[in-house]
């Protein structure tokens, strides 16, 4: 049976660092850190993900503030409401929470951040800075990731690490981390042909697709570090009898439950290490959000 990474406790200790940090930074500077959000429409996981991001400042100590735009909004209110944060010396860091409307471009609004305070990592400038390995910020599900495996002392260097996915967000930005760790690093996607042939022989496999059941136990070395950034809400008419059995309090009382990518009770099986989900990558992504505000209020405060 597979070690489990404990995502909760990782991310609270993170947390825990945080607001010791938080504590001297203001008896020092006199500064708070400050973390925007500006969520564009009513997408119910954007929603929740905005509030677990306002929950997380409360817990480190930072301001929190969002700007919610009707659905309808205009691609002029968004920038708008950018420069407003850009100006803003109470917000040190601030993200543009997508998926957009179609009438917006997110291209536009991402450039539109500043760099310093480009928290998410997407700005290309931050994105060049990781390509180059340069201080910048980089996204936080990725930076998750591998601070997950450096906190369980899982090797990296030398290794073979396949990624699944090769978003802008996870897949792209993590096989580069990986890079400067000195992995041997395969990119999949969805044009890849014959995906066992490029995870069978991964000693650290990462999935971040969206595909439930997509990883299974026959597409996993023994003793490998399975990863799963993959988050599927699976609704109990969608259910197989395996999952209703594995996760019945979860049916039971919300009608839907939360897999990954990887067909994890099969898997654990053969992994060395595996992290859950829920429990797992999701809960890294708000920590490292947080870690990526306090530094841009540290980088503020040395400029200041």
């Amino acid at each position: 049976m597979a070690k489990l990474i404990n995502g909760n406790k990782i991310s609270g200790d993170i947390k825990n660092e945080i607001k010791e940090e938080v504590k001297e930074l203001e008896r020092v500077k006199g500064i708070k850190p400050g973390l925007g959000v500006i969520l564009v429409g009513e997408d119910p996981a954007s929603k929740v993900y905005v509030a677990n991001k306002q929950k997380g400042c409360d817990e480190v100590g930072f301001l929190s503030d969002t700007v919610k735009l009707p659905e309808t909004a205009t691609e002029a209110e968004v920038l708008k409401q950018i420069e407003i944060y850009n100006s803003r010396k109470d917000i040190h860091g601030f993200l543009v929470q997508l998926p957009l409307p179609r009438q917006i471009d997110k291209t536009k609004v991402l450039e539109a951040i500043s760099p310093l305070k480009d928290v998410d990592g997407f700005h290309p400038i931050n994105i060049g800075k990781l390509f180059a390995q340069q201080d910048g910020f980089v996204p936080a599900t990725p930076a998750g990731i591998i601070e997950m495996m450096k906190r369980e002392k899982i090797t990296i260097k030398g290794k073979n690490a396949t990624m699944v996915g090769h978003s802008e967000i996870v897949g792209k930005p993590c096989a580069l981390l990986l890079l400067n760790e000195w992995a041997t690093v395969t990119v999949c996607h969805i044009e890849t042909r014959d995906l066992k042939m490029h995870t069978i022989n991964a000693d650290i496999l990462i999935s971040a697709v969206g595909k439930p059941y997509l990883i299974k136990e026959d597409m996993v070395k023994d003793g490998a570090v399975v990863i799963d950034a993959g988050i599927n809400r699976i609704t109990v008419d969608k259910a197989n009898p395996e999952l209703l059995s594995w996760r019945k309090s979860d049916f039971d009382t919300k009608g839907a439950t939360l897999i990954g990518d990887v067909d994890f009770q099969k898997v654990e099986q053969k992994a060395s290490v595996i992290t859950p989900v829920p429990g797992g990558v999701g809960l890294m992504t708000i920590a490292m959000l947080l870690k990526n505000t306090l530094k841009a209020a540290k980088d503020f405060a040395q400029l200041k």
